[in-house]
């Protein structure tokens, strides 16, 4: 197909104005992919669900009739090992379920250090 010649700058700034509209818009604009998208929906309601169980894992360890002891082994734990005592204690276990939650095991350290 033959173009004229007067339409051809016109063609090219138009594809040069649509690669830095992408460009910008990407990188400055917030726009993101479908697959990005849907990543950082997944991350923020994992955070909500972890954060809608610690109530329940600070509940579990009120109940715990070895809570004085626990606390003070926990307070003497280094920061690493204080997750791994926590779900030993089996207060990061929700209720339904055998296996107990990393994440939320932390985030109830979090919460239990703050009162301590």
């Amino acid at each position: 197909m033959n173009t004229p010649e007067w339409l051809k700058p016109g063609l090219y700034g138009a594809a040069a104005g649509a690669v830095a509209v992408a460009i910008v818009g990407f990188s400055w604009g917030g726009w993101v992919t479908g697959g990005k998208a849907m990543q950082l929906a997944s991350s923020q309601a994992n955070l909500q669900v972890v954060a809608a169980l610690v109530p329940i894992c600070l509940q579990q360890s009120k109940l715990d009739p070895q809570l004085a002891d626990t606390l003070a082994e926990l307070k003497g734990a280094d920061y690493y090992r204080r997750s791994d005592m926590l779900m030993q204690a089996g207060w990061a276990t929700m209720p339904g379920s055998t296996d107990p939650n990393r994440n939320v095991a932390i985030a109830c350290m979090d919460k239990l250090a703050a009162a301590f």
